[in-house]
């Protein structure tokens, strides 16, 4: 597997943050990362800061993490009530890993406004993260207008982001829909910024390594609808 160039640990970065339109894979990405990181030793927590209750959300398998080794914190939420997570800026300052996922594009990208100072910093990297098979993120111009208004309402400079691909039709995904996604969303994107690495269903890493023309995360599935079978 081709982990090469995509989340580094070295270099004093030690805190992971998500951002995209709802529904691009941010909770996926998040628990797989903090999964990695885990397996090698780190001490890690995974925060849910997804306030816009969308299909999925890592809460939803907090079971299942705490089996496997992971602390995760969220904050419950009353009907559709806004809240605010706390120890967020004390686990970007400390030690451990962090690893935030921070759902339903701008409007979930609101609460990172207050830690704008540290998500600039050199502990921290930000990653937007696009489908191209979802409604939003179809063309330049959509992906532009999502960008723009996330990056407005967290204060994250544009500079400091790193765009990631995650082309994927879910559970039914091939290699031909994986490859054909990373060439479309290149193809938008690298005149503006460059896409630096696609996150791959673990199943179709080995069918899409060299195919793809950048380096690959293979993730596994820990969010499976609940009539799929998930992978962890």
């Amino acid at each position: 597997m081709i982990e090469k160039n995509t989340f580094p640990t070295e270099g004093g970065i030690k805190n992971f943050v998500f951002i995209g339109e709802a529904g691009c894979g941010k909770s996926e990405v998040a628990v797989n990362l903090a999964f990695k990181l885990l397996k090698e030793g780190k001490s890690v927590t995974l925060f849910d800061l997804d306030m816009t209750k969308p299909l999925f959300r890592i809460r939803d398998k907090a079971d299942t993490l705490a089996a496997l080794g992971i602390t995760l914190r969220y904050e419950e939420q009353f009907a559709d009530a806004p809240t605010t997570l706390g120890g967020v800026r004390g686990a970007l300052r400390g030690e451990g890993y962090a690893v935030c996922d921070v759902g339903g594009d701008y409007r979930g990208a609101r609460a990172l406004g207050e830690y704008a100072a540290l998500l600039n910093g050199p502990q921290t990297a930000v990653y937007y993260i696009i489908n191209p098979y979802r409604p939003w993120s179809t063309t330049i111009e959509r992906i532009d207008m999502v960008l723009g208004q996330t990056l407005g309402v967290s204060h994250i400079k544009l500079e400091n982001l790193h765009l990631i691909g995650n082309p994927n039709l879910g559970g039914a995904t091939t290699s031909e829909d994986v490859i054909k996604g990373t060439k479309m969303l290149t193809e938008m994107v690298s005149p503006y910024k460059p896409l630096e690495f696609i996150c791959v269903d673990e199943r179709l890493v080995g069918q899409v390594e060299g195919e793809a023309g950048l380096p690959v995360f293979g993730i596994g599935r820990f969010m499976a609808y609940s009539w799929e079978t998930s992978t962890r």
